[in-house]
């Protein structure tokens, strides 16, 4: 009995170390400390109160799209929620309609996306989930 409550505490304290290092390395690089475009997408919330989250692009044929790569995610959340979102690229500000992708075009930017594997074990593991922003 000891010995499984010691194992028990022991995979307890591993996974809370995990999540606690995962977490600081969300919150502290993210895609503007890594290189490449970023840009800034403003949602929300439903006190009407307005958030910015850095977020990488991704261009497809002419279509903007950005994904939510790890587990802290409100923004993703709240783009659902009130999908009027705002997007600052370049220095220039420009409002869209965040769309859900279908599962079939999710498939496809999973294909097509660079993500690279390191990149999901500091993320958790978590489920890349896609919204398209369309021009309003």
């Amino acid at each position: 009995m000891r010995h499984r409550v010691l194992a028990t505490l022991s995979l307890c304290l591993l996974a809370a170390a995990h999540t606690g290092c995962v977490t600081a390395i969300v919150a502290t690089f993210q895609p503007e400390d890594l290189g490449g475009q970023t840009i800034v997408i403003t949602t929300t919330d439903a006190d009407g109160e307005s958030h910015e989250r850095v977020v990488s692009p991704i261009d497809d044929d002419g279509r903007l799209f950005v994904a939510a790569n790890h587990w802290p995610r409100a923004w993703y959340h709240r783009a659902l929620e009130n999908p009027e979102v705002r997007v600052t690229r370049d220095g220039e500000t420009t409002d869209y309609t965040a769309v859900p992708v279908s599962e079939a075009e999710r498939e496809r930017l999973l294909d097509e996306s660079e993500f690279p594997a390191v990149l999901y074990l500091f993320t958790g593991f978590a489920p890349r989930q896609f919204l398209r922003l369309d021009p309003r």
